[in-house]
């Protein structure tokens, strides 16, 4: 019976450990660690060190859950933001494609994640407590609320408006609406009476 051959250790141990990260099958691991094995543009050690450095120097900012480089963000300490408005968002990876819009200037907040009973997920795994203490403490007045419309983020939604509301706190939601280049006929009616209830 012939021995199988596999890649020496080394390789076999780099595609094990790249087959961890989300969206990377085993097609995909072998390819990687072989181009950075081979390829002379690859420079292994460099992705090493930013790995390295984004693993122990980024933390999330203590005020609202976003990427930081020491206790508060630079979103946060930005003195130019309207501290008025509190958008509040499921995780903190949500934040840069609002930012990227150019229209929201104001403050954000990131949950941690979405109310869902079936993974287990309740009011008390998220950072619902913090964002109720912040809104205490900074009395913004508006909180928008930019979760996901599935279930769970409607669910989330709604449970944050009605503790929010009993602070007296003026509780937006987002518009959900057609996307740009999208025609009528390929939208489905949750978008479409969504798009016309948040017309302007």
């Amino acid at each position: 019976m012939l021995k199988r051959v596999e890649y020496p250790g080394p390789i076999s141990e780099l595609v094990a450990q790249l087959r961890r990260m989300p969206g990377i099958g085993p097609r995909s691991a072998e390819r990687i660690a072989l181009w950075m094995n081979q390829s002379r543009d690859a420079r292994p050690g460099e992705i090493a060190r930013a790995i390295l450095a984004a693993a122990e120097g980024i933390q999330p900012c203590v005020r609202c859950g976003f990427f930081s480089t020491g206790p508060v963000c630079e979103i946060c300490s930005d003195t130019s933001r309207n501290g008025m408005l509190l958008c509040v968002v499921e995780q903190a990876t949500d934040i840069l494609p609002l930012e990227r819009t150019g229209v929201y200037r104001g403050l954000y907040h990131a949950l941690g994640g979405r109310i869902a009973p079936l993974d287990h997920v309740g009011p008390e795994e998220l950072r619902i407590d913090e964002l109720l203490q912040r809104v205490d403490v900074e009395k913004q007045e508006e909180v928008i609320l930019a979760l996901g419309a599935d279930v769970e983020g409607e669910a989330t939604a709604n449970y944050l408006a009605e503790l929010l509301a009993e602070k007296g706190l003026r509780v937006t939601r987002i518009a959900q609406g057609l996307p740009a280049g999208g025609g009528l006929e390929s939208a489905d009616e949750l978008t479409l009476s969504r798009a016309l209830a948040g017309r302007r």
